[in-house]
């Protein structure tokens, strides 16, 4: 089956389609970004009727393949202006895809923009409800309710205030294996067009859902194979590693002493919080506390595990989860040092449905301002509040670093193409800054993880303070993640398929084996390019050109502690990222 649920909310009607037959090998990020490349107008905008929003699970979710279960959304950017695709991992994924639906579009919008609807979809049809009873609610009374109306086995997506007032740091959260209203695709503010369109929350009965279509399971077998015993033999991944112990915080250690943690506001390198806010610093609290757990998976399949359940001093839960890019929002990037704290403002953001990085960059500008303190997380917690209220303050915040920075007339704002740069200073590590910098995305760690080889070693170390080689780095990284974004695995496992051989083939075999096509290597890079030239096509189209392709002028020019270097990567080299595959 390959079914398309599209919703018209100007007219609030459901249909359903067959997939067309050349999109038949589509999913994820590719059939996301296709769908918004050839019904959106470039020009149009964010907010208004001609936007559409796509959901798009992976390739491969649904089946046992393992971390295999992403979903993509996508649409115009009210953040960027450009082309968006965020993507989350949850059990919702899996219940889409095994329902044989291949895309959920959302397009038009309803007259009357103070009523909301949430769209119910099970294995026979798919309608629009009212959404009466959880308007203003935060995420997690959203997802309690609607528990308690549908029961605990459905999938949830949904926007929280943040969404309904159409704020451009909003995302669109999923329910995790708990029901927690924890697992966002944050990045781009996807939740402002959900909110646009009038749509609060879809629920997904997959009761009787006739599953994902093997065409040859002896070979996706096979590669399930491989790739498991990949994922489990590499140092990263495997059961007891790092990410399974620790956690993604416990990037903050290593980035911290390589002198490429951004601190406040992205004025230094190391942070003196950095032991305190730490992934080791998370286990610690949580044995000690209890009532919290590390190695939580997002979704069922997964075997990485590099989730948590971070609870309060007297072991009552307080949030899941404490991701790296999350703590170091928070923490290093508003020199605030106190893990309860760093807890609390990422409990208000899954609440209010915010990205924590985009809010997180905001209130460093803020800080930055003197609107409030650096260091001052009890400061910091009121002012997410204010979002929660829709405060005039609240909404210059909600809407991301880049209009912060206008408002208080900031001239260090840490953003490109207008979305916030994540935890990596490009000035310390120089191939993440070709990324930030030429993904049609905006400032995205994600589209190009240049982390991976400069950091980690991973496919052999390269320095990270020099410039040799790193356009080069980028762009294989992004023209890979287009097409792993595509296939519904977690970016993760990028870590020990390119270290182990026999992990990219198992991947080439399920996909193989799900579709009974014979993909090659090549195939791969040809299908990540086609994505990210669509992409820059609609970029193009919509008024971006290498200006768009540069990182804010204070990083060229102002030295970060301790290795006192600037992002010296030239503007021709960064135009060749591309230039070079037209």
């Amino acid at each position: 089956m390959n079914r398309v649920i599209r919703v018209n909310m100007s007219d609030l009607t459901v249909k359903e389609e067959e997939l067309s037959e050349k999109l038949i090998y589509d999913a994820g990020r590719g059939l996301t970004s296709k769908i918004v490349c050839e019904e959106v107008p470039p020009k149009c905008h964010p907010l208004g009727d001609k936007n559409k929003l796509v959901f798009s699970p992976g390739m491969v979710t649904g089946t046992k393949a393992p971390c295999s279960g992403r979903i993509s959304v996508g649409a115009k950017s009210p953040l960027t202006g450009g082309i968006k695709e965020s993507n989350a991992g949850t059990p919702t994924s899996q219940k889409i895809a095994r329902l044989g639906i291949k895309a959920i579009i959302i397009e038009g919008m309803p007259e009357d923009d103070s009523k909301f609807y949430k769209l119910k979809i099970d294995k026979d049809s798919a309608e629009l409800l009212s959404a009466n009873e959880i308007i203003g609610k935060g995420m997690e009374q959203t997802n309690k309710h609607l528990i308690s109306e549908y029961g605990e086995y459905i999938g949830i997506i949904g926007v929280g205030p943040a969404g309904e007032m159409r704020l451009s740091a909003a995302g669109i959260c999923f329910n995790d294996p708990e029901n927690r209203a924890s697992r966002y695709a944050g990045r781009g503010g996807l939740g402002a067009v959900m909110g646009s369109k009038g749509l609060r929350a879809i629920i997904v009965d997959e009761t009787d859902a006739p599953g994902v279509k093997i065409q040859d399971k002896e070979l996706f077998n096979q590669g399930q194979k491989k790739l498991v015993e990949a994922i489990r033999n590499h140092d990263l991944t495997k059961p007891g590693g790092v990410l399974n112990a620790y956690g993604t915080s416990a990037v903050i250690n290593v980035m911290s002493e390589v002198g490429a943690l951004p601190v406040r506001n992205f004025s230094k390198g190391r942070f003196e919080g950095a032991e305190k806010t730490s992934g080791e610093a998370i286990a610690e609290a949580i044995e000690k506390r209890g009532g919290g757990m590390t190695g939580h998976g997002c979704h069922p399949g997964c075997i990485i595990r590099c989730s948590n359940v971070y609870p309060r001093p007297d072991g009552s839960e307080h949030v899941s989860c404490i991701e790296y890019e999350s703590d170091w929002a928070f923490g290093a990037n508003c020199e605030i040092d106190n893990l309860d704290d760093i807890a609390e403002l990422i409990r208000l953001c899954n609440d209010i449905g915010l990205d924590t990085i985009e809010t997180g960059a905001a209130v460093g500008v803020a800080m930055e301002a003197d609107v409030i303190p650096f260091g001052d997380g009890k400061k910091a917690i009121k002012l997410l509040e204010e979002i929660e209220k829709g405060t005039p303050l609240g909404r210059i915040i909600g809407s991301g670093a880049s209009v912060t920075g206008q408002v208080f007339s900031q001239y260090k704002v840490p953003t490109v193409k207008k979305q916030s740069m994540p935890a990596y200073d490009p000035r310390g590590v120089k191939g993440i800054g070709v990324t930030y910098s030429t993904s049609p995305m905006g400032a995205d760690h994600t589209a190009g993880y240049a982390i991976a080889a400069e950091i980690f070693g991973v496919t052999g170390k390269l320095d990270p303070l020099t410039t040799e080689g790193k356009v080069e780095l980028s762009q294989n990284l992004q023209i890979s993640t287009a097409f792993l974004d595509s296939t519904g695995y977690c970016l993760f496992i990028a870590f020990a398929i390119m270290d182990i051989e026999d992990g990219f083939i198992g991947v080439l075999e399920t996909i193989n084996g799900l579709y009974g096509t014979s993909f090659t290597a090549e195939d791969v890079s040809k299908i990540g390019m086609d994505i990210i030239s669509e992409e820059r096509e609609f970029n193009r189209l919509a008024g971006f050109n290498e200006v768009n392709d540069r990182l804010p002028e204070f990083m060229k020019e102002e030295e970060l502690p301790p290795h006192n270097n600037v992002f010296d990567i030239s503007d021709s080299d960064l135009d060749k990222v591309w230039d070079e595959n037209k």
